[in-house]
């Protein structure tokens, strides 16, 4: 590609970006704005602007030991089938689970696991990989495993052709990472600033096109914001584009409105006065990334697990069932809130089109539950994954009472000898097929390894 290719492709990017974030504070759904787009810049910046190629995602982050939280929602099928609470299994509901058929390994689930009403091809992935690393707030052995290269970046660089405003967020001290060609990721201390991150981007929507050597696409900026303005209707928004003086304040301020929390959300996602605080605030992240998700806005979010560090979870039973509770409320209604809400170009549900991994430092021993202990047996890991249909569903390896840890062989599934390493680098090329939405050759742009045991075709 020559640099005049290279260049005209970046400010088309600028202005599909640019013309995004318009539609959105102005009110005008996707399918208008592409109808804008292909009058104004042409049908090959319409249609570009029209698909995202990639599934979006969200990456949870378990540290400082709150990964341990989510083994109670997912725990291991050995684990979870211990009765006798003499056993002393950190299991919260014995007798309360239920075996489900994964399309891969088995999935046992119990009365707090999220998504639990999906069809088994649905149903979370969970990866034996990676190493114990506790105490840390930017574990690495998982995601850093495809040499060096981060799983978020990584996640990042396939969704670089979808749509979008700011590709990638990271919320508080997440860790985004880096890969070849990744874009920047946008950094906000909480979930409520994700809001005015968009306020921000908005306000700076005219300079996306600053500098550009094609007046032809020059010419289409403008021509698309007069399009923009009369398919708004509003006489506010004609006035501040007439006078061109408080445009970039104005669709900050409406975009900022349309991400906005309000009670009825929080009321769909079960946030309420009683709820733990650390929980609620991953719930109204959630709230948010599903509006930025539907108006196209930003393609993947990095964002805090729980980082307690439970090891007396089980000598306060009340305290547990709240947090587990409130998990399986936070995410059931961040999937439900994804299922009500369509791309309004290609009509796929939110639901369809999004991967979300969980993964963290130490998930503690599943032996015993005693001041809940950080060390795993050989010294192992794991990684929950939700694929959207693209991954086979269940355990690929996994902890027995006796304390017998398997791994699995990524090209047939099967269990295999623990190679966390291996089985590390396996999970990430797997999570990336997903999010690819199973474009191969697309991973091996960053791993060859052969997961045709994991995957669904």
């Amino acid at each position: 590609m020559s640099q005049r290719d290279r260049d005209r492709e970046v400010t088309r990017r600028a202005l599909i970006r640019w013309s995004l974030a318009a539609g959105a504070a102005l009110g005008v759904g996707r399918s208008r704005i592409l109808d804008v787009l292909e009058r104004t810049g042409g049908p090959a910046i319409a249609q570009a602007a029209a698909v995202a190629t990639r599934k979006r995602s969200v990456h949870l982050r378990g540290v400082n030991g709150g990964l341990a939280w989510f083994q109670l929602l997912w725990p291991h099928n050995d684990i979870a089938v211990a009765r006798d609470t003499s056993d002393q299994v950190p299991f919260h509901l014995p007798g309360d689970h239920r075996t489900v058929a994964g399309t891969g390994g088995t999935l046992t689930l119990c009365g707090d696991s999220p998504f639990a009403a999906l069809p088994p091809q649905l149903q979370m992935t969970a990866f034996m990989a990676g190493s114990n690393e506790a105490h840390t707030s930017k574990p690495r052995s998982i995601a850093r495993a495809l040499s060096g290269d981060s799983l978020f970046a990584i996640a990042a660089v396939l969704q670089n052709g979808n749509p979008g405003v700011v590709p990638v967020i990271a919320v508080d001290d997440s860790e985004y990472g880096t890969a070849p060609g990744a874009p920047a990721a946008a950094v906000v201390p909480s979930g409520a600033d994700i809001v005015g991150l968009f306020n921000s981007a908005a306000s700076r929507a005219g300079s996306l096109l600053a500098t550009t050597a094609h007046a032809d696409l020059y010419r289409a900026r403008y021509a698309t914001l007069a399009a923009l303005n009369r398919a708004s209707e509003r006489s506010t928004t004609r006035h501040a584009y007439a006078t061109g003086k408080s445009a970039a304040r104005f669709l900050g301020t409406n975009l900022s409105a349309q991400l906005q929390i309000q009670p009825a959300d929080e009321a769909r996602y079960g946030i309420d006065a009683a709820m733990r605080r650390d929980i609620a605030e991953i719930g109204r992240t959630l709230i948010v990334c599903a509006k930025a998700f539907q108006m196209g806005l930003t393609s993947s979010l990095i964002l805090p697990g729980l980082r307690d560090d439970p090891h007396q979870a089980f000598t306060d039973p009340t305290g547990l069932r709240a947090t587990t509770t409130g998990l399986k409320r936070v995410l059931d209604g961040f999937m439900a809130d994804l299922a009500s809400r369509t791309d309004s170009v290609t009509g796929v549900k939110l639901s369809d089109d999004i991967v979300i991994t969980i993964d963290g430092d130490t998930p503690k021993t599943p032996l015993d539950r005693n001041n809940w202990l950080d060390d795993t047996p050989a010294n192992a890991n794991w990684m929950y994954v939700y694929g959207g249909g693209k991954l086979k569903t269940g355990w690929f390896g996994g902890v027995t009472r006796s304390g017998a840890t398997t791994g699995f062989d990524p090209a047939t599934g099967a269990a295999k000898a623990y190679d966390g390493d291996l089985q590390a680098k396996a999970a990430c090329a797997a999570v990336a097929y997903a999010i690819a939405r199973g474009d191969l050759r697309a991973v091996q742009d960053f791993s060859r390894i052969d997961i045709s045991g994991l995957i669904v075709a």
